[in-house]
């Protein structure tokens, strides 16, 4: 066992004497320590209740004959930290995670891992920090809120955001807007859509990191709770066989989960994620290995903020095992690989498409092309990225003029005060990883435009990156960033840009030698923050393209 290490062997007296001040009897210390790697806190909505998946986990692991043992990591909600300062810290927080459970897990030689996060940067955290350490591990996240309802309509966190666009062109007036506050998140559990939160716990499911389930039965549901009393017993079953999260996450099960990614229209984030967590198991992700499969692979569900289905919704269709099902159809799938629970196949053989609405049959699907489509041009040699799935299809040709904006509070200051008209294509440069830094997400002007009735008649591309509830002709992640002397950077207003995702491309019109008059006489704007942690990393932070990962 791992574990000997700090409690073997008569040299280990202080060690053994520390557990016991802890309270830990020689029984409880002789048998596999398992760590329970919480994500639990007190303000984000989707980690509130995760002391309760804890003590199930917990007793999954004492009735299978090990001892769990807590401890914590930080977690941010983006939609807290959404439109100020916070938001530099959200993509920020995913290498602390990571390097934190790494720190927890050497220093005190546990045997094996069982990880609870829920939202936005804390589940890839964990993914990297599951392969990086490659102790058996398994994942039980918190689960999906439920969705809301303004008007006899479902509706979710994007709507109170969007609700705001509606307010200040006069379409709905406070009382409406108090109604969005009140009834949009009704329960615990991360944000109801297809957000972030919910494409990384879906993409967990998909890669095999969670049992069948895990990702789309709701938070309040006690089938949660179950849940996380199974993976307690299954993380004992993966230690005795040594099974560990290299065995499970290799290429192929990358090439199975970026699938899933494009059926199920994820967030934009995830271009992001995977191609970070791939990197710790030194597998390479390629923005055009993630458009090859998009190519060739279906769009079978749009939901929230593509479409007005919820993570419910899915979960009452069939969840992750009925889209996966769907797949293999047409034989999108490598079904031989192991998962903590079973083999791909052993997962899907069973499945049942529920609700052919929510999760559309392979031969029917909402488009033949995945749901994220990756972009280059002269405007973004390295790449930018776009969830295709929630745009208006009249749009997927675009040119326009550039409004420009060096950061997202001048942007919305634009739209709000109504500079920005129907045909205008809004660029806002140095929001990347380095420039940001941390690359905020930019769901306050997409909302915006959104509520507004603008999100089919203007387009925003930007070097940051998008909430996944942004809908509308939003491209993020443009390569190479601002900040880094990409073409974003040398933008004015007025020059023309065409965007067209049937082509995959993303063009802007200057001559040539205006642009080098540009790039002689342009000094590049420094990072927006120079002190703490934040400086340090745009010190370190690589490229969108490469998942904004960090230089060793």
């Amino acid at each position: 066992m791992k574990s000997n290490v700090v409690k073997k062997g008569t040299d280990k007296t202080p060690h053994r004497s520390l557990f016991k001040a802890s309270g830990y009897t020689d029984r409880e210390i002789e048998r596999p320590l398992i760590g329970i790697v919480n994500s639990k806190n007190e303000i984000v909505p989707g980690h509130t209740e995760l002391d309760k998946i804890a003590s199930a986990v917990k007793t999954g692991v004492l009735s299978a004959g090990g001892t769990p043992i807590e401890f914590n990591t930080i977690g941010v909600c983006d939609g807290i930290a959404m439109g100020h300062e916070g938001m530099h810290y959200s993509l920020v927080s995913r290498e602390i995670i990571a390097d934190s459970v790494e720190i927890m897990a050497k220093a005190h030689g546990f045997d094996a891992l069982v990880f609870i996060p829920n939202c936005d940067k804390i589940v890839p955290g964990m993914l990297m920090a599951a392969i990086r350490l490659n102790l058996p591990a398994i994942f039980i996240s918190g689960g999906p809120m439920l969705a809301g309802r303004v008007d006899n309509r479902a509706v979710s966190l994007s709507s109170t955001f969007e609700a705001i666009g509606l307010y200040n062109s006069q379409k709905i007036d406070e009382k409406k807007l108090k109604e969005y506050e009140e009834e949009s998140c009704p329960t615990c559990g991360s944000c109801s859509g297809m957000f972030t939160a919910n494409s990384m716990n879906c993409l967990t499911e998909a890669i095999g990191m969670s049992v069948p389930g895990a990702a789309t039965v709701p938070a309040v549901y006690s089938k949660r709770i179950r849940l996380a009393k199974e993976s307690g017993y299954r993380i004992m079953h993966l230690l005795e066989n040594n099974i560990c999260p290299k065995d499970i996450m290799n290429e192929k099960a990358f090439e199975n989960t970026l699938a899933v990614d494009m059926a199920l229209g994820c967030s934009t984030n995830s271009v992001l994620h995977l191609p970070a967590i791939a990197n710790e198991a030194n597998i390479n992700i390629s923005l055009n290995k993630i458009n090859q499969i998009s190519a060739t692979t279906p769009n079978l569900c749009k939901l929230s903020p593509a479409g007005d289905k919820h993570i419910e919704d899915l979960d009452r269709a069939g969840g992750i095992p009925a889209v996966m099902m769907e797949l293999n159809k047409k034989n999108l799938l490598h079904t031989d690989l192991p998962t903590v629970w079973g083999t791909v196949q052993s997962r899907i053989e069973n499945a049942v498409n529920c609700d052919t609405q929510t999760i559309k049959l392979i031969d029917n699907p909402h488009s033949e092309q995945g749901g994220l489509v990756i972009l280059k041009g002269s405007l973004a040699p390295n790449g930018a990225v776009i969830k295709k799935s929630a745009v208006d299809k009249s749009i997927y040709e675009f040119t326009g003029k550039a409004k420009v904006f060096h950061s997202e509070q001048e942007c919305v200051e634009a739209i709000t005060s109504g500079k920005i008209k129907a045909g205008d294509i809004i660029v806002i440069a140095y929001e990347g990883p380095r420039g940001g830094p941390g690359m905020r997400e930019m769901l306050s002007p997409t909302s915006l435009l959104a509520g507004m009735g603008l999100d089919k008649s203007v387009a925003l591309l930007t070097d940051g990156r998008f909430s996944g509830a942004t809908r509308g002709l939003a491209i993020g992640h443009v390569s190479p960033e601002a900040a880094s002397g990409g073409p974003i950077a040398y933008l004015q207003n007025g020059d023309i840009i065409k965007i067209n995702l049937n082509s995959g491309s993303l063009d802007f019109e200057v001559d040539p030698d205006e642009m080098e008059k540009r790039r002689k006489n342009t000094t590049l704007k420094e990072p927006k923050i120079k002190t703490g942690y934040l400086a340090r990393y745009a010190t370190m932070v690589q490229s969108a393209d490469t998942g904004a990962i960090l230089k060793v």
